[in-house]
């Protein structure tokens, strides 16, 4: 049984959809904590995905369905808060009259430097609980470690230059050190030993090659990484089968949050959450790596059970028959946390 110390996962992750006013200033509440990393999609229109973090600071934006570099821009996100974000007068995330999808992170504030790799980072900010944490630093050209403060190993590094227009190299577990993906691109795995030296990120630190990607000497990075955490989060691989109905995926919790994508072969990545309108038991199309409106003429179906996901489609996207998938899952709630000395056990939807 996945018995879960996080008895209420919204206090770490939480999906938060608002109506844009187009005014500077507009104040979003009801997230239920103030966000360290929150990633944006207007929903109608073909616009970019806006990320921003603390660590970088609320102004500075970068898009994961783009190779551009980081922009300082004082109209898209200006503030974090303490229960949600402020923006500004932006058609990318404030048009009038538009919905708007924000997934947030919680990890801690802008943090401190890590000294645990051969790179001093110069921030690193860590929600250890939740096992998500996000670190700045600045490449040296050469084989080196970074750390990342989450006491276990990440199943997943995402890695942007802020400096460049390099994509966003993408380890996972299930990928493995010698290979990585691009959140920018549907393009299957590639293999390069220049992205993460052949080697497996530690207890402490993640390791980086010499691709300008992820370690141009004197050019600075960004890096969420994700660490697996029972009845919380999943970080794994699946095979599809081809079904209408097809294979059902283990995570332990009620999912949240889900993010797919094809690693044999080339494919969008799916990106769902549980707040959007027909969440269940299919999933309107997000792709992180264009700038598509969300569509809602052919959804991937993903069906949220209480206990992990069932592909309900054969589209390849997300279950082509012999292909296998990498993805990650944020719960809504545990199967069963800890709360005392008794188990509380989800709810079926």
């Amino acid at each position: 049984m996945a018995y879960s110390a996080i008895v209420k996962p919204s206090v770490n992750f939480n999906t938060k959809l608002y109506t844009g006013n187009y005014s500077s200033g507009h104040a979003i509440t009801g997230v239920g904590f103030q966000p360290d990393f929150t990633w944006i999609k207007d929903r109608s229109d073909t616009s970019y995905y806006i990320m921003t973090d603390a660590v970088r600071g609320a102004t500075k934006t970068i898009n994961s369905n783009t190779t551009n570099a980081e922009i300082t821009n004082t109209e898209h996100l200006q503030s974090f808060n303490s229960d949600g974000f402020t923006v500004g007068q932006s058609n990318a995330l404030n048009q009038n009259g538009i919905s708007n999808v924000s997934w947030n992170w919680k990890a801690n504030g802008q943090g401190s430097s890590n000294t645990d790799g051969s790179i001093n980072t110069t921030y690193t900010s860590v929600n250890t609980t939740a096992g998500f944490s996000i670190s700045s630093y600045t490449g040296t050209g050469s084989n080196a470690t970074v750390g990342h403060g989450l006491g276990v190993a990440p199943k997943m590094v995402i890695v942007k230059n802020r400096n460049g227009t390099q994509g966003w190299g993408v380890y996972h577990s299930s990928v493995g050190a010698g290979n990585y993906l691009q959140l920018n691109d549907n393009a299957a795995e590639a293999t390069a030993s220049t992205f993460w030296n052949n080697t497996t990120p530690t207890n402490q630190v993640f390791s980086i090659g010499t691709s300008g990607w992820v370690n141009n000497s004197g050019e600075n990075y960004i890096a969420y990484c994700f660490a697996e955490k029972k009845g919380y989060s999943k970080i794994s691989s699946y095979t599809g089968d081809g079904n209408a109905n097809g294979p059902f995926v283990y995570t332990g919790f009620k999912p949240a949050f889900l993010l797919i994508k094809s690693f044999s072969n080339s494919g969008n990545w799916h990106l769902a959450d549980n707040t959007r309108v027909g969440f269940n038991p299919w999933n309107y199309r997000l792709q992180p790596q264009d700038n598509n409106a969300e569509y809602q003429g052919s959804a991937i179906y993903s069906d949220f059970l209480s206990n992990g996901f069932n592909l309900r489609n054969s589209d390849t996207d997300t279950n082509g028959s012999g292909r296998t998938y990498m993805y990650i899952a944020i719960a809504e709630e545990p199967l069963v946390a800890n709360s005392g000395t008794d188990g509380v056990p989800a709810t079926a939807r």
